[in-house]
């Protein structure tokens, strides 16, 4: 893939991140509710699933043996470690919807959004930050926009406003 094959996709990657208790769940199914056109990767994870949960619906669960070895063959856009566990972001299927056109909206906490703007330099940033909390000023710096999550379906049209205009 050429480097302006890569940058235009990736115009159309939308990372949204905040400070830990955000809201990005919550924003992000309210989103896929109005525009269902918009992708959101399916996370890999060590985890074991949780009731109710299905492999490749809500996570990727796999040994760790397999993300170590995800790891090492770069299959991984971003991954980070949560407790015991592992979770990362596969790397083909969200350049594949990139190069398709297709909007993504990728939601990950802080240290994996820059990883993946710096992978990924054309991705847009959106921070969402809950009331009263002001930015972190690295995020910030680098972050398109701060989308105020005040109220989740408020904070979901301005995200669906910004994803249209990928």
């Amino acid at each position: 893939m050429s480097t302006d094959e890569e940058a235009c996709p990736a115009a159309r990657l939308t990372v949204l991140t905040g400070p830990s208790g955000a809201g990005r769940g919550g924003v992000v199914e309210a989103v896929r509710a109005r525009s269902p056109a918009v992708w959101v990767p399916v996370p890999v994870t060590t985890r074991a699933p949780r009731t109710g949960e299905s492999d490749g619906v809500d996570r990727l669960f796999r040994e760790p043996a397999e993300f170590d070895r995800m790891i090492a063959a770069g299959e991984l856009l971003e991954w980070s470690r949560a407790g015991p566990y592992r979770r990362g972001t596969p790397r083909a299927p969200l350049i594949e919807r990139l190069t398709r056109g297709r909007p993504v909206l990728l939601p990950l906490d802080p240290p994996g959004a820059l990883v993946v703007h710096a992978a990924l330099p054309q991705s847009r940033l959106v921070l969402l930050l809950p009331p009263g909390h002001h930015p972190d000023p690295a995020l910030a710096g680098l972050a398109a926009r701060a989308v105020h999550h005040d109220h989740t379906e408020r904070a979901a049209a301005e995200l669906v406003g910004l994803l249209g205009s990928s």
